[in-house]
């Protein structure tokens, strides 16, 4: 990728019920308003048409899911302590083809028979949690989508909100949670709000409502996936793992911060 000017746009992407959440911002400080898109391609093709894109979503998938999941998450958890949590484990391709797929159109069988293939194509014989299951469907859109615009494949980097949050943080995790039981838990998110302010996002931006289609912890999560954007702009963001491998696609499986 060529280095980037001051007028190239950055983007912060993370799902949404409505589909994805994103902030645009150029390197030079520059925010646009977040919007919500119904596909991984209109951020892609937005009319700012950004150089990278940040997002929370995984990227990458074994052909067999190595013990505790893919290193970049395994990785990742351990510095979480408590949020260690909200990092899903991502089974291999085989299974998250399954959980896409047409057939059955029951979801719990649907679900069912991902978990199965899952152990079967897993060094531990683990499955994954349900949790998980329902960002499957994003993780097969991005995944689509990079292979059929391969150009875009190191321009598209997973990140992760919480350890955005741990790097903001002094590299200790935060000790508030987002959410607790499915609901929004004011305290964290205003702490996690805290954070990217003093890492230079304004404050108004992160406190305005959240557009049609996505909740205000969405909108934090979005703005945190541009914080990484940023890094990678300025060639300060680290990886885990530091040396990340390809799946069969050449897709980097890795997180970064």
């Amino acid at each position: 990728m060529q280095a980037l000017t001051a007028a190239d746009w950055l983007a912060g992407a993370d799902g949404c019920p409505g589909g994805w959440i994103v902030v645009f911002a150029q390197p030079g400080g520059a925010i646009g308003g977040p919007r919500v898109v119904r596909n991984f391609e209109d951020i892609a093709f937005a009319v700012e048409r950004p150089r990278l894109i940040a997002v929370d979503i995984p990227i990458g998938l074994p052909a067999l899911s190595p013990p505790k999941g893919r290193p970049a998450e395994s990785e990742v958890r351990e510095k979480l302590g408590e949020r260690k949590s909200s990092v899903f484990r991502i089974p291999s391709r085989k299974a998250v083809e399954a959980s896409v797929a047409a057939e059955p159109i029951d979801e719990r069988e649907r679900f069912l028979n991902a978990c199965r293939i899952a152990r079967e194509t897993s060094a531990d014989g683990k499955a994954f949690a349900k949790q998980g299951f329902y960002i499957l469907p994003k993780v097969a859109e991005l995944d689509a989508f990079l292979q059929r615009h391969p150009d875009w494949i190191d321009r598209v980097f997973e990140t992760h909100p919480e350890i955005v949050f741990w790097r903001l943080n002094g590299e200790r995790a935060v000790p508030l949670a987002k959410k607790i039981k499915s609901r929004i838990n004011p305290p964290g998110l205003e702490l996690r709000r805290d954070l990217l302010a003093q890492a230079g996002f304004p404050r108004e931006a992160l406190s305005q409502p959240a557009p049609k289609g996505a909740a205000a912890d969405d909108l934090v999560d979005a703005f945190a996936c541009l914080a990484t954007a940023r890094q990678i702009a300025k060639g300060l963001a680290r990886s885990f793992p530091a040396s990340p491998c390809r799946d069969e696609h050449g897709l980097r499986m890795a997180i970064w911060v």
